[in-house]
């Protein structure tokens, strides 16, 4: 579903990433794992659009990504819930959410809203409070659920479990085996990788903008085990 070749990426003088190359099939849920730095969110947002790469390629359902819009992108299947949460402050929760479903008709938007509650009753509990009131737990779900209302094809988490308390490292876990049971294909970041390897088929170890170590969930855990990332 996703393929990413020979990425290299760069912010000015520095560059963040070299020769990437990650390919996530579809159904996968697949890991980057590394410290901060690594070039992690920088991959995402490669692939999001929001940095340009100066070599190299991505795919999307076999379709080269280069030069297209990251509203483009978006349309064309990818969900992403940004690393920090980044809620709007002073719109409902409910507001929040649905703009992750913008453009995609009001009945789809009933029923992603509804599915969403199920999985999480707080956004129905919560769902006229301005989400900024809300504590960071919440505020990721919320961020979460915005990501997740299109039912994107792929989804893309930016350090979902940065912060939380375990309960709410609970749920969003909880959400993410729903998704999975959907057939939501899901690249996920994390540097504390512990909830997130019970949730991964397969992983890839970053460090200093390259890709290390590779493979299926068992040998990354090792890794990540010998390497403190967890």
């Amino acid at each position: 579903m996703l393929i990413v070749e020979g990425l290299d990426v760069r912010y000015g003088g520095i560059t963040a990433l070299r020769g990437v190359s990650v390919r996530v099939d579809e159904g996968e849920t697949v890991l980057l794992v590394g410290a901060n730095g690594a070039g992690k969110s920088s991959l995402i947002n490669a692939v999001i659009g929001t940095v340009p790469s100066v070599a190299g390629f991505v795919r999307f359902q076999g379709r080269d990504l280069g030069g297209m819009t990251v509203d483009r992108r978006a349309r064309a299947g990818i969900g992403y819930s940004p690393e920090g949460r980044r809620v709007f402050a002073s719109m409902s929760v409910l507001d929040n959410v649905l703009a992750g479903a913008f453009g995609v008709g009001r009945q789809r938007q009933r029923e992603a809203w509804d599915w969403l509650c199920s999985v999480f009753p707080i956004l129905a509990e919560r769902q006229a409070q301005p989400a900024g009131q809300l504590s960071g737990g919440q505020q990721q779900i919320v961020a979460f659920a915005r990501a997740m209302a299109s039912f994107p094809p792929l989804l893309l988490l930016d350090e979902p479990f940065l912060g939380l308390a375990p309960v709410w490292i609970k749920n969003i876990s909880d959400a993410i085996r729903a998704l999975q049971a959907r057939g939501t294909t899901i690249l996920m970041t994390e540097q504390m990788a512990r909830p997130a390897l019970k949730l991964a088929t397969r992983g890839y170890v970053m460090r200093g903008g390259e890709v290390r170590r590779e493979g299926p969930v068992g040998v990354i855990r090792d890794v990540a085990l010998a390497e403190e990332y967890l």
